[in-house]
């Protein structure tokens, strides 16, 4: 436990940070979940909103800085690859 004043205010800031990334990261883990039950399940039309919005959940991720731009990448394109294989 920390005693300095400026301590004590940085470990609330990080405690904050954290559940907010948190957040941003259980978002998109969500939403691509919810992709592959779509795929799983054989849903086409479904598959391809719910791919849109999980793109754009790993974009939104990427910003804040909860992930990196590669990471980000090849999850898309491994979405992507999934789609691409349901659709063929």
């Amino acid at each position: 436990m920390p005693n300095i004043k400026s301590a004590i205010k940085r470990t609330k800031i990080i405690e904050k940070k954290t559940m907010q990334n948190n957040m941003v990261k259980s978002g998109y883990k969500t939403a691509v979940k919810k992709f592959e039950t779509a795929i799983e399940a054989g849903d086409i039309k479904t598959a391809e909103a719910l791919f849109v919005e999980a793109t754009k959940k790993i974009d939104q991720a990427c910003t804040k800085g909860v992930i990196v731009k590669n990471t980000a990448a090849r999850k898309k394109s491994s979405l992507a690859k999934k789609l691409n294989a349901v659709k063929a």
